[in-house]
């Protein structure tokens, strides 16, 4: 949130045709070229105000959304009740709408809390008010809790652009489909926790939940699932509200913007080599220079891979740098929710179009490398079960997504608060071909058994 302080004069263009005087106190949120949502004060009563800023289609964006939300307004549904759209004197188009105080999105929720109870509570009460929505003929097309306002156990409905308003209920097939949107922020193996939510939503619908409902409800979860990875990789590689991309004749570089917040990321890539000399060193050789380092508050590892020659950095300009895929990696792993540390940024040092050097950018995580945990005399028996369980269920998760590591030994395996995390992505592939798929999980799996019969020897 961006604090900020101007005014805004207002033709009212809904109802009274008057000026009307708005303050702008602080910045919300801005999509470039398109909108600025600002915090607001109108005749001493806190408001939202959203500004259109697109040359053509500004008047439709606002006029849609007046419409929407006044739709919601006479449905009695829980939403932001509009109060006035019109245009400045600088010919932008501007609607004001009610500020729900002391709201927060539901996504914001979900994700300060690490109860998985409170979790799953907070999808019920989504799950719910969803149910009710659908009663009324309200479809979300954009179905995620950031689209969500909570206060207290009341939910609101946001973000009318994405709404369709139909004559009738929505269907079964639609409402399923919907559901798996929900069910998808809750891990695979809660299973009774999904078909909670289910049994919560056809009770509120006064429909029985069927065996044939499970499964539509399992074949759309994955179907979103895909489209979560192709989405969440689009928009990693792009400037967005989550990241900033940097192109210049020297780098092509991609920063989450909580790493570089309040500073200047150029300054980062200037000065990279020397950080990493004066931090510690973790591998200097000659593929790879690993160092952790301290930057901007934060404590994190970067991997440098070297320039080995003309023909070297030709192969990974075609095929794309060893960080890029690193990073897409680290990206994919994450939305499906397999642990593995956040990525922070990755930069390619360019001359003359090719890729000289790249640099994946990681937080450094505080744990225990896999052999190093199995080897601490502290190691309990019921730690190390538990160890093992996790493990397991990490494999069949790469299993369930045809995900192969590539170089999958105990020191590539992160133990850290309870939790088993796969780290140097380099060989890790993503596969089509079954066939293929099988042979490449084999040699993971007779990796990992090779360390694992190494640490038994040890023991004895």
């Amino acid at each position: 949130m961006t604090e900020i302080a101007f005014p805004l004069l207002i033709k009212n263009a809904s109802s009274r045709k008057r000026t009307e005087s708005v303050s702008c106190t602080d910045l919300l949120r801005t999509v470039p070229g398109r909108r600025q949502v600002y915090g607001a004060l109108w005749n001493n009563r806190s408001v939202i105000v959203k500004v259109f800023s697109h040359r053509i289609s500004a008047r439709r964006h606002v006029k849609r959304e007046w419409e929407g939300l006044s739709k919601l307004t006479k449905l009695g549904s829980n939403s932001p009740k509009p109060l006035f759209y019109g245009k400045t004197e600088d010919g932008q188009w501007v609607l004001v709408l009610e500020k729900i105080v002391g709201s927060s999105t539901v996504l914001d929720a979900f994700q300060k809390t690490k109860d998985s109870a409170k979790k799953r509570d907070l999808l019920v009460l989504v799950c719910k008010e969803l149910a009710k929505q659908h009663r009324k003929g309200v479809l979300q097309k954009d179905l995620h809790l950031g689209n969500f306002l909570l206060v207290n156990d009341k939910v609101f409905l946001l973000d009318v652009a994405q709404m369709r308003f139909l004559q009738r209920e929505v269907d079964k097939k639609t409402s399923i489909s919907q559901l798996a949107m929900l069910a998808r922020y809750l891990r695979a193996s809660e299973l009774g926790a999904i078909e909670k939510l289910c049994q919560d939503y056809f009770n509120v619908r006064g429909w029985r939940y069927s065996k044939a409902d499970e499964m539509l409800l399992q074949e759309q979860m994955s179907e979103h699932r895909e489209r979560d990875v192709k989405e969440g990789l689009k928009k990693c590689l792009r400037t967005s509200k989550s990241y900033q991309r940097i192109n210049t004749a020297g780098y092509i570089a991609v920063f989450d913007r909580d790493f570089c917040l309040g500073v200047e990321p150029f300054d980062f890539i200037e000065q990279i080599d020397a950080l990493m000399n004066e931090g510690q060193i973790l591998k200097n050789g000659n593929t790879c220079y690993v160092s952790r380092l301290t930057w901007n508050g934060k404590d994190v590892v970067v991997k440098r891979y070297n320039h080995k020659g003309f023909v070297h950095s030709l192969c990974h300009t075609i095929k794309k740098s060893r960080a890029w895929r690193g990073w897409l990696h680290a990206h994919r792993l994450r939305i499906l929710r397999i642990p593995t540390p956040k990525p922070l940024a990755y930069i390619e040092q360019r001359k003359q179009k090719l890729v000289w050097r790249s640099y994946l950018v990681t937080e450094y995580v505080d744990g225990q490398k896999l052999d190093d945990f199995l080897q601490d005399s502290k190691t309990g028996k019921e730690e190390r079960s538990r160890v093992t369980k996790q493990i397991a269920e990490l494999l069949d998760k790469l299993a369930k997504y045809k995900i192969t590591h590539g170089d999958l030994r105990h020191s590539n395996i992160l133990i850290a608060d309870n939790e088993s995390m796969i780290t140097d992505l380099d060989g890790m592939r993503i596969h089509k071909l079954e066939w293929l798929f099988r042979i490449k999980r084999h040699k993971d799996i007779a990796r990992l058994e090779k360390d694992r019969q190494v640490e038994k020897k040890r023991f004895k």
